[in-house]
This record gives C-alpha cells, structure tokens and sequence, in this order.
C-alpha cells in the first residue's frame, strides 16, 4: 500500500531501515528542507593558529598546513562538531554538510596530504554523523541527515591554466574521477546519508564527480540521493566555465538528481533570476544557498540575518524552493531567520514536462523539437572526410586555423558542429582531445552542442571527456555485435549524451526501406529496455543515405527508400529522432555543384516532411527549392523519388552539361556568367529582392543606392523592395523551401543594405531637426531627449539572439525622430526592466523569432506588472501573432492606460508608437486595441473543446493565500446595516449614462479613431445610423423623463463577514455572533498552464479562525416600470 507523505513523516525515521528517498521525496514535497550555512564562515571566528591547525599529530609535519579547514575535522573534532550542532539547535537546519569541501587528492596536494584523504573525509562524515544522531534521538519525528561534501577542486577541465595554450590541462578527466571516487567512498563509509556535488564552477568537472557518484553506485549495488549545486558567477547569469543556467542543468540533466539548485559568488538578492529559471526548467527538488549578500571592501559579507531572510522568503514565496540554507558569510542566526521565513510557504511542486524531448547543450541550452527547429543543420566542415582544408589543417597541428572553419560553420547557421578526425595518419584520439579542448574556450564555436564524431568507439570516449554539454555521439551500432553495442551505449548514457545510430547489423549495412525499419527497431527495443534504459528522446537514427543515380538499377530507390523509413521508424520508436549524412547522396555528382545542391535540396525538401529531424550538411551546397530551374528540378525530382527509370541518364547528361558550362567559365568563357547574371538586367526593385533571397551582397551598395535616388526617402527603400524581399524569404522558410542557413545569409544581405542606408538617414534627421530649430519648434537650449518625439526600448528576449526585425525597427522609428534605447539580443527580464526604469523610456517593444520567446515575453509582461510600470509593451517578430498577445501576453500587463500590442512589421510600429505618445489619441487607440484583443481572447476560448476542469478539491488546495498577520483588513465601520435609496430623480441619472453600452447592443461599432461615444457619430460606416438611432433615443428619454414613467431605486449593505472554509458567512449588525446568510462561493476550476493560484471570492475574507473582523459590501439598482413601456 502506498502512504501518503504526512503518514511517511508520521513515522520516526530509521537509518537503514526508512526508504531514504521516499522519506526526503515526504519532506521536500511538504516543506521546504533548512539546509546549514558556511562552514568555513564559522572555523573562521575562531581564528585558529598554524599550530592549532596542526594538533598534537601534525606539529612536525614539514608543509603549512594552515587554512585546510577539512584536516580540522581531525585537529579540532570537537569545534567541527559543535558547529554541525550549532547549525540545526540555532538554525534549525535538518540537512548538514560534512566538512570536506577541499576533500579530494588534488585538492589536498596543496598541504602533500593526499593520504590522508579517505581519513579527513570519514572522519568528517562521522563528526556530522555524530552530531545528526545525538539530535535525531531527541525528537525522532525531526531527523537529521548528513550531506556529503564534493567541492569542485582547484583545477578545471573546460578552462586552460595556461594563457598562451588553450588546449592545455593540468587534469584529466579520469583523474578527477578516481580522486572523486576516494572521496566519496570515504563519505559513505563515514555516515553520509545522500552525496553534494557543490560549488560548481566548471560543468565538466561536475561531470566527473556525477561519473564517479554512478561508478560507486554501480559497484556497491546501491543508489544514493545525490544533489547537484552550481555557481553563477556574476550577473551575467553564467557559471565560470560559461554556461548558462539552463545549459548547465541540462549538461547533467542524465544524472537524475534528487535535487538541484545554486550557491555561492552571488548574495540572495543578486541570484533570484537565476534560481527562477532555474526552478523553471527542473524537473527535480530545487535548492539555494546563497552568501550573505556580496564581498564588502574588507573580505566580509554585508548581510545581516535579517535582511538575508527577507530576500530568501521572497524565493519561498514565489515557490521557487524545495531546500535553503546559506554560503559564504552565513552563520547560525542567518539560517534560523531564513528557516523561519521559509516555513511560511509551502515548497515548490515538482515540474514535469508533457512529454519527453530531445535538450542539447553547449555553453547555451537548446531544445530540439519540430516546433523549434524544422530542420537542424550540423555543420560539416570539421570532419576530416568532409572537408580536404580541415583534414590539412589538423594533420599540420594548426588548431587555430581549424577553429576558424568551426567559427564560420556556427556564424552561417549550423546548430550542432560535428567533429570528426579519423584518419589513418593521425592519432585518433589526440587530436579528438586538441580540437575539443580549444573548441571548448571559444565562446563563438561552444555556444552550440558538439556531435562528436568517429568510426572508432575509444576516440568517441575520449571527446565525451573533453565537453561540458550534452552533445551527440556519432555512432554506434549493431554491426559489433549486441553485447558490445549495449556497452558502448551505456557509456554514452553515463556521460549524458544524445547517440546517433547507425541502421547497420552484424548482417552489414540496411539499404531498403524493410531493412532499414528493421534494425532501427530491434537498435530502439535494446537501448530503452532494462539492458541499457537508454531515453528514447535521445536517440537519433541513420538509417543511412546512400548514393542514388550510379547507373545501377538496384541503386535507384535509395532516396525512396529513406523518406519511406522515416516515416515507419518515426510510428514504430517514439521520441526518436532521425538523422543523415547528406551529401552522400549525390556522392556520384562530385565537381558539379548545381547538381549537387539540387539534389540535396529537393531531398531534404521531402525527408524533412517525412519525419527527418537534422543532418550533417554543408550549408554552401543548399540550394532554394523554388529556385531550382523547373526542367533540372523536374529531373532531380524523378530521380530522387525513383519516378522515371531514365531519369538518372537525364541528369547524368544535364550534370555534363553543367560541367561543360563550369570548365568554359574557368577558361574565360561566358556560359555560366551569363546565366548568373541575368538577373543583373531586371529593375532594381527585383534585383534587390533577388539578392536578399539568393544572399547575394556583391551589389548590394549599389542597387541600394540606386533605389534611394528613385525613392523620396531612405526609409522607404526598407520599408518597399528590401521588406518585400524579407517577407519571401520568410514564406520559404516557412514552407520548408529554404534551410536557416540561407535566412542567415539573407539577413546578413539586410544588414548589409540598411547600414548602407543609416547615414542618409541620419542626415535626413539632422535636417529635420535644424529645420525645427529653425522654426522655432525646437529651442537651442533643450536637452538632447526634447528633441526626440518619444523614447522606446528595443530588446530581443532572454534566450533568442535574433536581432534583423528588432534593428530594422529601431531604424524606422530612429528615422521618425524617436530616441531608440537597443539593449541587444538575450536581454533578461530583470536588465530590460532596469534599463526601462534607467532611461525614463516611452515605450517598451520586446522581439523574438523563436518559439520559446513567447514564453519569456509573457514573464516580462507579468514582471512589469509587478514592478507597477506604467508604459505600453509592443511584441513582434516572425514566432510572435496577434493571438498570443491577446491570449498570452495583454491579460498579464495590459491596461487602458498602458496596452500590450502585437506590431505586425516596421513600418506599423511607426502608427502604433505615434498613436500611443499622442495625448490626444491613446485613449480612443488603446480602447480600440483591448476591445479587440478581449473578442480575440473571448473567441479563442470558445473554440476550445477540451478545457480540462480540476476536481474541486484539489483548486480548493491550490487558492490565493493572503497572510492576514501582516495584511489585515481594512478599519472598522459604523455605518453596518442597509441603506435604501427611492425614487431617485432621472435628471440626476441622465449626465452619467454610458451610451457606449447601447450602441454595442444594437451591434454598431465605430472603428480607430471613431471609437465610442460622441465619436461614433463620424464613422464612414455606421456614424449616419448610429446618431439616428442616439437621437431616437434621446426623444425616448425625455418621455420618461417628463411622464415618469419610470423610477429607480437601490439598496446597498455593509455586512460583518468571515470566511468558513469555501464560503463566506454574513452576520447580523446588531448580534455579532447570529449569522444572517452563508453564500457558497465559486472558484476558478479550469486547469492553469502556470503555477498561478485558483481563486475564489472568499480567498479576499479573512478566514474566522483569524479573529479579525472583515466585512463585505453589496449593492443592488433596479428600474421599475420598465415593463409597462
């Protein structure tokens, strides 16, 4: 039977009898667990001496040994053990942490005690373990458990020591591992209940301990909770290695902590951002531990207990926490002010996600779904088949030149970059460890995942060692038989990464569809069941791209074959992904490019709809589907989709064609140029278009130049023929024609034209404004901001980098005389805020191209809501639409005073900022805008059959919660009772009709600006009939005015009131204890996509448990002779 956590807690816990993860899944699921504070923070105000470090034992130890706190643990036993006790008899802590933080071989090399290891750390553990058990025995219902500490170490494996080589180590990877193993047995023998991994600056070297923390499990049959605490280092929201907070949760995401959080660098008030994203995206128990606000100019921490907690119960409010405790600076007192504000809120509930996806990293996160990517592009060009320039480059040692062609290949689209340095010259795993090392230290190449790339299983192992992220190994298969690829998959599994899978059997390689679905299926069913448990969402399959149009017959279906596949292997293995070598495809086309790339294209253009998820590709050999010429591609589409037995002989003599036009050109001729520069010939309008879509920035100066003469402002260049280019580009995109590469390279061409464009407009606007001047518009004495029509804020969110549409908007506002404040791309919330606030702007517009982005501008809605900003929000970009503001988005911010707009493109922004920075037009603008989103919202709503309504009492448990202590209600009245209002004179009524009301009845609705009454009256549309109808009325009116016919009257009460569980009871104004009427109160029921509270009414009562008296008011109008007109 299973228990219920208050019946688990019920129950004194047993060491080594209780089930330790069910009863800390108890304790963390019911409240938040007090973790203890600095260790080191406390050995310091003692202030012991080089001798007092050394004891009786040490007193000839020939090395200083002073500042090694864990060998304490042996010196001082008795001060290590009362500080433990301390931390939970003072503090209130459950959880504490041995003091072993420098408890590893390399660590303590420093002090030559490296044989002294498993002593420190088992005698450590048995000292907490000690304190933990004297206070357990106490009171049995309040246990306490000791955490093993695993610092990080003074070495690091993704950041070289030495500044001239950034491929060198002074560690390896195995080496961290086997001193972690040391630890952590010592741990555990000494007492350890669960294992901390903390302070993590650096993710790989987390990543050894984690390998070391399962190679112990494994080989004691036993599993350990293990908890994981990173360390963001400064604001900018990464770890010293320079991860992100969500790539480095993802980078050890397979470690299935028990429990993951932050501590250390950061005081509470600076890593709330970060805690919050973190708490976002785990799928575990969250933790913090924070130092006592920042270093102060002496070495101390500024924070006192108090403050500290007030900043810490912020995160518990938020329910962001399952665990907090306290880091550097914290003592005792700290941890009992944080624990008493933590027992006001109930802990963080665990996330689960839908369903399982694919979540690579590199120093940034990213999720890999359809809906996110179509297609993801992995690079090429680092493989040594794959590139003759890269394979001479490593072969000669030149790694720095090599991580320029890594550099460009991430610059022109690729997602992934695949590293692949077989080769029979080369020491396979040399190199594999170079590359990798260098690759890992330049931020422009390591932002993305690494696909680690290799035919020989030991030079994959060794990449794996070398990165931080979770990448992609490439490949395993069958063909070594079934015990030997269940073991390289456990491998891959243990270092957390993505394994491509090879359709390849010990029968030899899969090559018709039926042989391809076969062996991907018997692969999937070993790697997910028991042998391996392999994640599904992590598998990729090839299920090999073969070369097609060889002049054999057999070879003919080969592209059929794979888009056939694809789609069973998709049916038959869920979460799977599906990948591919590309180019061997067109292998037998070598030298022709245009038939290559068509080729390729047209491929993909069919594979990615039939499930194909990424491949490895050269981003230069894609052509645009649309572009291919009609006869080449209704050639290649027969050859590819096997649909004309001649096909293949076609495209061989269209390729000679091809070849011949090639080789004529480097001779001099003219048969490819002319063909190429045809387009030269047609209107600069079609030019400019044609090389946004083609990527083409050779002319792109001129034609620019070109169109600017023929227009009557620069601006209207963007705004006509390089938009208009934009916009194709944007619909190939979308459907599936073009690859993300190609955009890039498209935008890279707008970048191009608009910079060409910025100094004439800038001259435009300083014309402008000497014009003005001159007019006497604006004065010579005015600051800079006066002379600008508004101030607007332009950042593109947290988590995208897409900057195109966010710059073209600042150039189009920035060209009507706005000032453009351009915070730049991943702009957090908090910094966009901050800047807002800085600046005094306008105007806030937020932009995205990425789907994830619409999540993060509903936070940045919600958080402007909180901070009580007051100025309009504008979203835009290609992932954003009209829906999502009016559904997502304006419900959180929006206000007749301060609306959240969808902005379409450019060249609406500039209506929209107009409309909203003119006094005189906001209001009627605003109104317009919310009526309209509010009938969106209303219509969205309606359309949804399937709103999943939560079972009563499980809202009831979820309700707004108000702390009545701190927010009592509202003083007394003596005016309790009811007060009747009769017969109240219409001429007095008459001035405060709302007339808009009545029009909307009778369905007439004037549009922007003739919105609402008396503006109605002007609409094109329905003006003539609307003041009909108003004056129709008015006659009405003035009958029952002069014949009252018609009399209003009212009633309105102040009740004494409390709330009784779920409802809200009146009592009677004279006998304060006889209740009058009890009102059942409803409440929100359907399912939140969010954390949000289920609210009802009487969550707004004090509850009558409180003793506080609250009242309630009610009023009710009614019109009495209405039916006899």
């Amino acid at each position: 039977m299973t228990l219920t956590h208050a019946e688990i807690l019920a129950k004194p816990y047993v060491r080594g009898e209780t089930d330790l993860f069910e009863y800390l899944t108890a304790l963390m699921s019911t409240k938040i667990l007090i973790f203890d504070g600095g260790m080191g923070t406390m050995i310091q105000k003692h202030k012991f001496s080089e001798e007092e470090y050394r004891g009786d034992r040490f007193k000839d130890w020939p090395h200083l040994v002073k500042g090694n706190n864990d060998l304490l643990s042996i010196t001082q036993r008795d001060v290590i053990k009362d500080i433990h006790k301390e931390y939970m008899t003072i503090g209130g802590a459950q959880l504490i942490g041995t003091n072993t933080f420098s408890g590893t071989t390399i660590a303590q090399a420093d002090y030559h005690m490296e044989d002294l290891v498993h002593e420190i750390n088992f005698e450590s553990a048995a000292l907490a373990r000690e304190a933990c058990d004297e206070l357990t025995a106490l009171d049995p219902l309040m246990p306490r458990f000791v955490a093993g500490s695993i610092g990080p170490t003074n070495r690091t494996l993704s950041i070289s020591p030495n500044v001239e080589d950034p491929g060198f180590r002074n560690v390896t990877f195995d080496e961290l591992v086997q001193a972690y193993y040391e630890q952590i047995e010592a741990l555990m023998d000494g007492g350890s209940d669960i294992l901390l991994v903390e302070t993590i600056f650096d993710t790989l070297n987390a990543k050894a301990a984690v390998f070391a923390v399962n190679k112990y499990q494994a080989d004691k049959n036993k599993k350990i909770p293990l908890f994981i605490s990173g360390t963001i280092v400064d604001m900018s929201g990464r770890t010293l290695s320079g991860q992100t907070t969500e790539a480095f949760y993802v980078s050890l995401r397979h470690s299935k902590p028990f429990c993951i959080g932050l501590n250390c660098a950061l005081g509470a008030n600076q890593m709330k951002p970060f805690l919050r994203r973190l708490a976002n995206v785990a799928e575990c128990f969250v933790s913090v531990y924070a130092n006592a606000g920042l270093p102060n100019a002496m070495g101390g921490y500024d924070d006192d207990p108090l403050l500290m907690a007030k900043y810490c119960g912020e995160f518990c409010e938020e329910g962001l926490l399952n665990m907090i405790g306290g880091c550097c600076g914290t003592t005792p007192l700290h941890i009992k002010a944080i624990a008493d504000e933590a027992h006001k809120s109930p802990p963080r509930p665990q996330y689960v996600p839908k369903e399982p996806f694919m979540w690579l990293s590199g120093l940034e996160d990213m999720v890999v779904t359809k809906e996110r990517f179509a297609f993801l592009n992995v690079g090429e060009r680092c493989n040594i088949s794959g590139s003759i320039r890269f394979k001479k480059l490593i072969i000669k040692g030149d790694y720095g030149t090599a991580m320029e062609i890594a550099r460009a290949q991430v610059e022109e689209g690729a997602m992934v970059v695949d590293v692949n340095v077989d080769d029979g010259m080369l020491d396979g795993v040399a190199a594999m460890e170079r590359f990798l090392k260098i690759a890992v230290t330049e931020p422009d190449v390591s932002k993305v995942p690494f696909m680690i790339d290799s035919s020989k299983f030991h030079v994959v192992e060794a990449g794996l060692k070398c990165v931080q992220g979770k990448c992609i190994v490439n490949s395993i298969s069958l063909k070594v038989g079934e015990d030997e690829f269940v073991r390289h998959a456990k491998i891959v599994k243990s270092h957390g990464a993505a394994v491509v899978v090879m359709a390849f059997d010990e029968y030899g390689q899969a090559a018709t569809e039926a042989e391809k679905v076969r062996i991907c299926k018997r692969s999937y069913d070993i790697l997910v069941g028991p042998r391996v448990g392999f994640p599904p969402e992590d598998i990729v399959f090839d299920p090999n791209i073969l070369t097609i149009a060889t002049g054999m017959e057999e070879h003919n279906n080969y592209g059929v074959d794979f888009i056939n596949a694809c789609k069973v292997i998709k049916e038959q293995n869920p979460y799977c992904k599906i990948s591919g070598g590309v180019s061997n495809l067109s292998f037998g086309f070598r030298g022709v490019n245009v038939i290559r790339e068509a080729i390729h294209s047209v491929f993909l253009y069919h594979a990615v709809q039939a499930g194909m998820d990424m491949g490895i590709v050269n981003a230069g050999m894609l052509q645009i589907y649309d572009d291919i010429p009609k006869d080449l591609l209704q050639i290649v589409e027969d050859v590819v989709l096997n649909r004309n037995p001649e096909a293949s002989e076609a495209l061989l003599e269209r390729s000679l064609l091809e070849r011949e036009k090639a080789d004529a050109a480097k001779k001099g001729g003219t048969g490819v140029v002319v063909a190429q520069q045809e387009w030269r010939t047609k209107p600069v309008g079609e030019r400019l278009t044609h090389a946004l879509v083609k990527g083409i920035s050779d002319y792109i100066d001129n034609d620019v130049e070109e169109m600017r003469l023929l227009c009557d402002r620069p601006l209207h260049v963007i705004e006509g023929p390089l938009m208009d280019g934009m916009n194709v580009v944007g619909d190939l995109f979308g459907a599936g024609k073009m690859f993300l590469p190609q955009v890039i390279k498209s935008a890279r061409v707008m970048k191009k034209a608009v910079a060409y464009l910025l100094p004439f407009m800038e001259e435009e606007k300083l014309a402008q404004q000497a014009k003005d001047r001159a007019d006497g518009i604006v004065s010579e004495d005015m600051d800079e901001d006066s002379m600008y029509a508004g101030k607007v804020l332009l950042a593109t969110v947290k988590g995208d980098v897409h900057d195109i549409g966010k710059n073209i908007v600042g150039v189009v506002l920035g060209c009507n005389n706005y000032k453009i404040i351009d915070a730049g791309v991943m702009v957090p919330c908090e910094e966009i805020l901050r800047l807002a606030k800085e600046h005094n702007v306008d105007i806030i517009g937020l932009s995205g191209l990425i789907t994830p982005s619409l999540d993060e501008m509903v936070f940045v809605a919600k958080e402007m809501a909180k901070a009580g900003m007051t100025m309009p929000l504008m979203v835009g970009g290609a992932t954003t639409s009209k829906m999502h503001a009016a559904v997502k988005i304006a419900p959180q911010y929006s206000t007749i005073d301060h609306p959240v707009i969808h902005v379409l493109d450019a060249s609406r922004s500039v209506v929209v900022v107009g409309n909203l920075l003119k006094p005189e037009e906001k209001a009627d603008f605003a109104e317009e805008i919310l009526e309209e989103y509010e009938e969106m919202r209303d219509d969205y709503y309606a359309s949804i059959d399937d709103i999943k309504m939560i079972p009563y009492e499980k809202i009831c448990a979820k309700s707004f919660k108000i702390n009545w202590a701190t927010n009592p209600p509202f003083g007394k009245t003596n005016q309790l009772g009811n007060r009747v209002i009769d017969d109240v004179p219409l001429d007095d009524i008459v001035p405060f009709i709302d007339w808009n009301p009545f029009f909307q009845t009778w369905e007439l609705r004037g549009r922007y600006p003739n919105r609402g009454y008396p503006k109605i009256f002007d609409d094109e549309n329905v003006g003539a009939e609307a003041k009909k109808l108003f004056d129709d009325a008015q006659t009405m009116l003035h009958e029952i005015i002069a014949n009252k016919s018609m009399q209003v009257r009212g009633v309105c009460g102040i009740y004494r009131a409390a709330r009784k569980d779920q409802d809200v009871v009146l009592y009677d104004p004279e006998h304060r204890d006889r209740e009058l009427a009890s009102f059942c109160m409803l409440r929100q029921q359907a399912e939140k996509e969010t954390d949000e509270p289920y609210m009802s009414l009487c969550d707004f009562i004090a509850p009558v448990e409180t003793g506080l008296e609250d009242h309630l008011g009610m009023f009710a109008v009614g019109c009495f002779g209405v039916e006899e007109l």
